[in-house]
C-alpha cells in the first residue's frame, strides 16, 4: 500500500488543484457578473419546462460534483493521465464560461422557498451563482467528464456493481440540474456535448492529443473536402439557430460536420481516433455519430446490390466494411480496414489502417497497409483475410494492389491493379491513386523486421 501511495503524483495533483479552483471560480463569476451588466439577458426554454417538479434534496448529489472534482486529480496513477484530465477541465470551463460571454442566458423562472438541510446547500450555492451561466451547462461537462475519469479505476467484473452506482450516480448529478431549477434542458445536451468534446480532445491513453496532432496540410484535395463539411455545419447551424424548438438538435450534425472539416484540414485520420483493431473511442464514437450515419448510409446505397467481398487471389478477399453476420458468414477472415470513419464490428484478429475518405495517402501509408496485410495473411492459419473500406472502392482496393505488388504474384502495380479490377469492376483509382502505389517495389526478404506491423 506504501509503494502505491508513493507512486501517485501527489504534489502534481495539489498544484492543479491549486490552479483549477481560482480559475473555476474567477471565470465563472466574471462570467455572471458580465451578465448582470447587460441590459437585456434571453432566455432558450421549452413550454413542458414548467412541469418539472421542484425537488429540493436532489441539491445534494448537485452539491457532490465538488467532492468528484477535487478527489479525481488525487487518484491519478501518473502524471500523464493526471496532466491530461486536469486539461480537459481546464478546457471545459474556458470554453463554457467563454460561452456564457458571447451569447448570455438566464434561467427564466425562480426557485421556491427551501427549508430544512437543503436550505443551507441552496443558500451557499447562492452566494456566487446567479440564474445565468445556462448553456452549454458546465456542470453537465464536468460531470461527464468525471464520469469518464472514475469509470477507468471500476473494471473487471468484480467491480461490476461499483460500476453500476457509479452510472446511477452521474445520472442523478446531471438530472439534479433540472429538479432544483438551476438550468433549462437546452443546457443539457450542450454541455453534454462539450464534456465529450473535451475527453476526445485529450485522451487519457498514450497517444497524441488533438491539439499536438494538428498539421495543417497543403493537400488541396483535403481543403477542397474541409470547405464542403465545413459549409455543411454552418448550413445545419443556421438552420438551428433559425429554427428553434427541436431544430436546436441539428446543432449535434453541424458540430460533427465542423470536426470532419477540422479533420480534413489538419488533424487527419487522427481526428477520428480509430485504433489499431478498427475501434473508435466513446468520445470520438458519439461526437461523430451524425456524420458516421450519414457515411453508413451512403455506404449501404452505393454496395446494397453488390457483394459484400470478392475474392482477388486465393485466401485474400476485398469488399466492404462487413457486418457480424458477413464476417460469420466468410468464414470469420481477419480483417484488415483502412477505413478512419467506420468502425469495425467487434471481432477477434482485426487490424485497421485508417486512411481518411476521397483522399490519396501517402506511398509510405500504402507500404503499411500491404504490410499488415501481409502479417494478418502470416496469422491466417488457413483463414481468409478480408480487406475493406467503406465501399471497397478506393481504399481498400488501393491496399490490395499494393500488396500484389509487393508481396503477390503480380509483376507490377498495372498487373496488380488489373487482377483486382477484374475481381471487383466497381473500384475507382485515379491518377493521382497510382501516382501513390508506383514507387512502391517488390519486397526484400531482408527488410522483413523494419515492416512488421505494429499498432497504430
Amino acid at each position: 500500500m506504501t509503494a502505491w501511495l508513493a507512486r501517485r503524483p501527489w504534489k502534481r495533483a495539489a498544484l492543479w488543484l491549486v490552479l483549477l479552483g481560482p480559475l473555476f471560480y474567477s471565470t465563472y463569476g466574471f462570467a455572471n457578473w458580465w451578465a448582470t451588466t447587460r441590459a437585456n439577458v434571453p432566455s432558450m426554454a421549452f413550454g413542458w419546462e414548467r412541469h418539472v417538479p421542484f425537488w429540493p434534496w436532489t441539491i445534494f448529489p448537485y452539491w457532490t460534483i465538488n467532492v468528484f472534482y477535487a478527489l479525481s486529480l488525487f487518484l491519478a496513477r501518473s502524471e500523464h493521465t493526471l496532466d491530461r484530465h486536469a486539461l480537459r477541465l481546464v478546457t471545459a470551463t474556458l470554453i463554457a464560461c467563454s460561452c456564457f460571454i458571447a451569447w448570455p442566458l438566464h434561467f427564466s423562472f425562480g426557485q421556491p422557498p427551501v427549508e430544512g438541510a437543503p436550505a443551507f446547500l441552496f443558500n451557499a450555492l447562492r452566494g456566487f451563482d446567479q440564474p445565468f451561466n445556462q448553456a452549454p451547462s458546465l456542470h453537465i461537462a464536468l460531470a461527464v467528464i468525471l464520469w469518464d475519469w472514475y469509470r477507468q479505476f471500476l473494471q473487471g467484473p468484480k467491480l461490476l456493481w461499483a460500476r453500476l452506482v457509479l452510472h446511477v450516480w452521474a445520472f442523478a448529478i446531471c438530472a439534479s440540474v433540472l429538479t432544483t431549477w438551476q438550468h433549462h434542458f437546452i443546457d443539457i445536451p450542450t454541455g453534454a456535448l462539450l464534456g465529450i468534446f473535451c475527453v476526445w480532445l485529450w485522451p487519457l491513453e498514450r497517444v497524441v492529443s488533438m491539439p499536438r496532432a494538428w498539421q495543417r496540410t497543403h493537400d488541396a484535395q483535403r481543403w477542397k473536402l474541409a470547405g464542403f463539411y465545413a459549409l455543411g455545419a454552418l448550413l445545419l447551424l443556421a438552420a438551428a439557430l433559425l429554427g428553434g424548438g427541436v431544430a436546436l438538435w441539428l446543432c449535434w450534425p453541424a458540430a460533427s460536420l465542423a470536426l470532419v472539416a477540422l479533420n480534413y484540414a489538419g488533424f487527419g485520420a487522427r481526428g477520428f481516433q480509430m485504433n489499431g483493431h478498427g475501434r473508435m473511442g466513446w468520445a470520438a464514437r458519439w461526437l461523430f455519430a451524425p456524420y458516421r450515419l450519414g457515411a453508413a448510409v451512403n455506404a449501404w446505397l452505393w454496395t446494397r446490390k453488390l457483394p459484400a467481398s470478392v475474392e482477388v487471389v486465393p485466401g485474400l478477399r476485398l469488399g466492404r466494411r462487413p457486418t457480424h453476420a458477413e464476417w460469420r458468414a466468410a468464414g470469420q477472415p481477419r480483417l484488415v480496414s483502412l477505413c478512419a470513419e467506420l468502425q469495425l464490428p467487434g471481432v477477434p484478429h482485426a487490424r485497421c489502417v485508417p486512411l481518411l475518405d476521397l483522399t490519396v495517402p501517402p506511398t509510405v501509408r500504402l507500404q503499411r497497409a500491404a504490410a499488415v496485410i501481409e502479417g494478418q495473411r502470416r496469422g491466417a492459419q488457413g483463414a481468409p483475410v478480408w480487406v475493406c473500406c467503406a465501399l471497397g472502392f478506393s481504399r481498400s482496393a488501393a491496399a490490395t494492389i499494393a500488396w500484389l505488388g509487393r508481396y503477390g504474384t503480380a509483376g507490377g502495380v498495372a498487373q496488380a491493379e488489373a487482377a483486382v479490377r477484374q475481381a471487383r469492376p466497381q473500384i475507382v483509382l485515379r491518377g493521382a491513386w497510382r501516382a501513390s502505389l508506383e514507387p512502391l517495389k517488390p519486397h526484400s526478404p531482408r527488410s522483413h523486421v523494419s515492416e512488421v506491423p505494429r499498432h497504430d
